[in-house]
């Protein structure tokens, strides 16, 4: 998920999805309340402690956020670099992997009636639009990490949409990239607030969504997978001759990064 969160235009939420880790992710997310803190308060520390371990799922959560954190600070170099030398190529593998991914959530749905088709379009067409918009000028003063923060980190959890695109999009996210290659903690810390303030309020209604109105939902997403897939095909017409010989490197890293997420799908389902 780090490593996905890292890339504009690959959503986290996809890498959770397809390693079937999604709804517990969102599940408990939404089920962090803060009630533990009126133990403490009143000095129980027993209370504290009861509601502290019931609350959340440590269990889940330190071995998530350790690899999440440990891939974005090791990869950002090594993406960055990939992403400005060999661009085409680069964002023919995440082609791929999204591809791949609106395949696999397509797979996991147990029926598809005109009311999904009509939501998978409507998913489409609005990711495709905001995809298309171009990116704001604004500064990068604390205040502004912050709300960059909250709003990235709402697409970071929704398979198919890019946090890091809506950074890109703020106008924030090369400086975010540099921020964790020169360990700027100041930075680091207000943007990481701002995400965790976004992300219990927003997985509070995705949960609701996931428990009510799964089918839908679901169709939704995979319409959005779908209207991503124009970034990484601008990025790579924009770099590369339309030739055949020049697009046979492309085709070729697109078809492993979709064989990859299958492979994963398949080695997960079998797994559980």
């Amino acid at each position: 998920m780090g490593s996905a969160d890292i890339v504009p235009g690959v959503s986290g939420g996809t890498i959770a999805l397809i390693t079937g880790i999604y709804e517990r992710l969102v599940h408990s997310i939404s089920t962090i309340n803060f009630t533990f803190i009126k133990p403490l308060l009143k000095g129980d520390l027993k209370g504290f402690k009861e509601r502290l371990f019931y609350e959340i799922d440590f269990k889940f959560f330190i071995p998530l956020l350790c690899g999440i954190g440990l891939a974005m600070l090791t990869l950002a170099n090594v993406i960055s670099y990939c992403m400005d030398v060999y661009t085409a190529l680069t964002y023919s593998f995440f082609l791929g992997l999204i591809i791949a991914s609106s395949y696999v959530l397509y797979r996991q749905m147990d029926e598809l009636t005109l009311k999904h088709v009509i939501f998978t379009v409507i998913g489409a067409v609005l990711a495709y639009l905001f995809v298309s918009l171009n990116p704001i000028a604004m500064n990068h003063t604390l205040p502004i990490l912050f709300i960059s923060g909250l709003i990235a980190i709402c697409a970071m959890i929704l398979p198919g949409i890019s946090g890091s695109f809506l950074l890109l999009l703020l106008g924030q996210y090369e400086y975010m990239l540099n921020a964790l290659k020169t360990m700027s903690l100041s930075e680091i810390v207000v943007f990481c607030v701002g995400a965790f303030i976004g992300i219990l309020g927003f997985s509070k209604v995705l949960n609701y969504l996931l428990e009510h109105h799964e089918g839908i939902t679901m169709a939704f997403l995979i319409g959005v997978m779908i209207g991503t897939l124009k970034l990484p095909v601008v990025h790579i017409v924009n770099t590369t001759p339309l030739t055949f010989a020049a697009l046979l490197p492309c085709i070729i890293l697109a078809i492993i990064g979709f064989v990859i997420i299958v492979v994963m799908e398949t080695k997960f389902d079998y797994i559980e």
